[in-house]
């Protein structure tokens, strides 16, 4: 099968964290044989916020770290670049954070006719916090939707996508996230959190869930992530924490790994109107085998074993608790990881989500053709 997929970006990963999952999903495609073919926009707010922090040179880091990609990528400026690109696929797929110009111009060449699977791949929370955006998308053409959690779903159904919306989550690429060696050594020490400010939606939450209970529980904690305002970064060292600035996501593994755990705080809109949708860093954490605490979130539709697979805290005082406990129970951190890992690796790997998109496919392509 020949299979297109719009993204954002899949070389820069800076602020981008599907990214993360789409590498792992394409690449777990083309292993099994299929054509893939990843277009990218020549100018986007990842890649050129990752030209100006980290220099040029950093986009050729791409392709050393991920060569079975490089040649799989692609860049477009409009619409008629991305034409002749699509003119053989069988599936195409459209992310929500291409330009609606030309989610449109996709449409519309399904409509005339072109034989390819459309879908589009929703992974944010706009479509509840700024749903303009979202309806600036003409969809009318496209065959379904993939929404990364069933909450996310709900909203695309109760727009009228009915079963034509499928639930597509994230996973972990599990050739670049690896458990390493658990042997606790003098290599691991304190926790670790990484991820993005993000414009305040969950600045309360870093503070009461991530900030306090470290300094409290007398943890070292380090940050890596981007987009912090001076006050952010000054509100770290006042608490006692070392920030760390971006960090590539292949480097990911080897940060975890010289932790002894790290911890979910996940943003307002996941909490209050999207529950049940899990950020790709909790993925990522357990299929690296690192101990996670998470704040308050919904498992609404029972991804992990809550307490099993991570702990959880219901307030401040509780997560400080829980940073102590994880800070001074080695035992208490080996079965946490390998109840993390053995859940990842029986639901949760990018292998999953590509068999699990391929039935999508499957499912979709009978109907299109009745339709005929």
């Amino acid at each position: 099968m020949r299979i297109v997929y719009l993204t954002h970006s899949l070389v820069s990963c800076w602020n981008h964290g599907n990214a993360h999952f789409l590498r792992g999903l394409l690449r777990e495609l083309a292993g099994r044989g299929h054509d893939v073919l990843a277009l990218e926009p020549e100018r986007s707010w990842s890649r050129e916020n990752l030209e100006a922090e980290q220099g040029p040179g950093t986009l050729s880091r791409f392709a050393a770290r991920f060569p079975d990609l490089a040649g799989a990528i692609a860049t477009y400026d409009s619409s008629m670049d991305i034409l002749p690109a699509i003119a053989d696929a069988d599936l195409v797929i459209v992310h929500e954070w291409t330009a609606p110009e030309i989610v449109t111009a996709l449409g519309d060449k399904k409509k005339r006719g072109a034989a390819f699977t459309l879908l589009f791949h929703d992974t944010h929370h706009r479509a509840v916090s700024d749903p303009r955006a979202i309806n600036k998308m003409d969809l009318s053409g496209y065959d379904g939707v993939l929404a990364f959690g069933q909450s996310l779903a709900d909203v695309y159904a109760r727009a009228g996508w009915g079963n034509r919306v499928f639930v597509f989550h994230e996973a972990a690429d599990v050739r670049l996230a690896t458990s390493p060696d658990r042997n606790e050594n003098q290599m691991r020490s304190g926790a670790v959190w990484i991820g993005n400010w993000g414009d305040g939606e969950r600045s309360e939450e870093l503070g009461a869930y991530l900030l306090r209970p470290a300094r409290d529980a007398q943890v070292k904690l380090d940050v890596h992530g981007v987009r912090y305002p001076d006050e952010a970064i000054e509100a770290l060292h006042a608490h006692g924490a070392e920030y760390h600035g971006w960090s590539a996501n292949d480097r990911v593994p080897e940060i975890f790994a010289r932790h002894l755990f790290t911890v979910h705080v996940p943003r307002r809109y996941y909490v209050k109107f999207l529950p049940g949708i899990p950020t790709i860093r909790v993925f990522e954490a357990l299929a690296c085998g690192l101990p996670l605490v998470c704040a308050p979130w919904e498992d609404s539709e029972n991804l992990f074993r809550a307490g099993e697979d991570f702990l959880t805290a219901s307030s401040e005082t509780d997560m400080a608790s829980a940073m102590r406990a994880l800070a001074n129970d080695a035992g208490l951190r080996r079965e946490l990881a390998a109840n993390g890992l053995e859940t990842i690796r029986n639901k949760h790997t990018c292998a999953h989500r590509a068999s699990e998109l391929l039935a999508i496919a499957e499912q979709i392509r009978p109907r299109l053709k009745g339709a005929a």
